[in-house]
């Protein structure tokens, strides 16, 4: 049975040793398990996992080989429906051919278009095809089927297609204090150390003491100040819209960096990086900082990250006015040229998956802006962005 264990850890690629699986042996032999399965799991996990990204994957070797998971509830309690399904059901339902014919508008007659219906318009409108209302094929208003609008009095999106949105959001700071699950995003960083004596001297010099108390011939403790990773970090964080589906995972990340690295600065922005970005979502429309400040007060030595899914429309990185939410003097691209010509240690963190990056213009635009340094927000991934900035 043991046998079988150890070879299945292998074949998972778990790198586990023979001399690793006789120290298991004798530990067993010594009763350390108490003949208990949780304390043998915990004993094996301990004896046989040196890396932290390989506990997934002994995991469901032990369950495999051992079994001993409990079968889930046979049965389920019935729940009612959401209210939000039966309010949902005035939305327009259109087949394939007919949301073709919807062909989205430029942004420029976009908004002149608004500009002429909220002038002409008096009443409310629900199901129709041009004027600001709910559930129609207007490209204004709510819980429409326009492939590309204005989103004006809906909470949030649906299919992410809105080229401006009306309403002020609101968007959710990063804790900061978020218990990692994974732990292994805090190792990933850990490769981007630069470490330095800072501070009082208050850590004992335990060479400098030896060697003083031998010059002298009396104890004479030397002290020194404590070694620390002197890594300067710049955290560029987007929030909101197709965010939302990764906030748990941005959220660990934040929480991971606050941890591993003593000189952390974080930022928001929205999507691209304009002319201003903020410290508090909650009061970002108030205490908005010009980004050329933030590329004044913070030198070339910082290493600089942004996370984000680059998920937007091409012309909200390349056209002036394309920002989602208001109009911007200079496009995107202006600014990240700008923040990378001058941090040129700099990567892009994205949160989707690697292989939904082609299909989408914008991903490939922002990743050729930063050279091909867009890294996945996986342990690996991670990783590999650390090593670059490292360089």
């Amino acid at each position: 049975m043991f046998l079988a264990f150890f070879a299945a850890l292998r074949e998972a690629r778990v790198p586990v040793t023979p001399r690793e699986f006789l120290d298991l042996m004798r530990a067993l032999e010594a009763e350390v398990a108490e003949r208990s399965v949780d304390d043998f799991y915990r004993l094996a996990r301990a004896l046989l996992v040196k890396d932290e990204r390989h506990l997934d994957k002994f995991d469901l070797v032990f369950a495999a080989v051992f079994r001993g998971a409990p079968a889930p509830p046979a049965a389920v309690e019935p729940r009612a429906p959401p209210v939000e399904w039966l309010r949902r059901a005035i939305d327009r339902h259109l087949a394939p051919a007919e949301r073709a014919e919807l062909e989205a508008l430029g942004l420029e007659a976009l908004m002149a278009k608004l500009a002429r219906r909220l002038a002409e318009q008096r009443e409310r409108r629900q199901a129709g095809g041009q004027r600001v209302g709910a559930a129609g094929v207007s490209p204004f208003g709510a819980d429409g089927e326009n492939p590309a609008g204005v989103r004006i009095g809906q909470d949030r999106g649906r299919r992410s297609s809105a080229v401006k949105i009306w309403d002020r959001r609101e968007f959710k700071d990063f804790a900061g204090d978020e218990a990692l699950g994974p732990r292994n995003i805090r190792l990933a960083l850990s490769r981007l150390r630069r470490f330095a004596r800072e501070g009082a001297a208050e850590e004992l010099d335990l060479d400098g003491t030896i060697r003083s108390t031998a010059d002298h011939g009396f104890l004479d403790l030397k002290l020194r100040p404590e070694r620390r990773n002197a890594v300067k970090v710049l955290l560029f964080l987007d929030v909101g819209g197709s965010m939302d589906w990764h906030v748990e995972a941005a959220d660990g990340l934040f929480s991971a960096a606050r941890l591993q690295f003593k000189r952390l600065e974080h930022f928001y922005f929205h999507n691209c990086l304009y002319e201003s970005v903020w410290r508090s979502n909650r009061r970002r429309a108030e205490e908005r900082i010009p980004t050329q400040q933030v590329i004044n007060s913070f030198g070339r030595d910082h290493r600089v990250v942004f996370v984000g899914d680059a998920a937007m429309g091409p012309h909200e990185i390349l056209a002036i006015g394309g920002s989602i939410e208001g109009h911007n003097p200079e496009s995107g691209e202006t600014w990240l040229k700008r923040a990378l010509d001058h941090w040129p240690r700099s990567v892009w963190i994205n949160p989707s998956p690697p292989e939904q990056w082609a299909y989408a213009p914008s991903t490939r635009l922002i990743s050729a802006l930063f050279g091909g340094r867009m890294h996945p927000l996986t342990p690996d991934g991670v990783e590999a962005a650390m090593r670059a900035l490292a360089r």
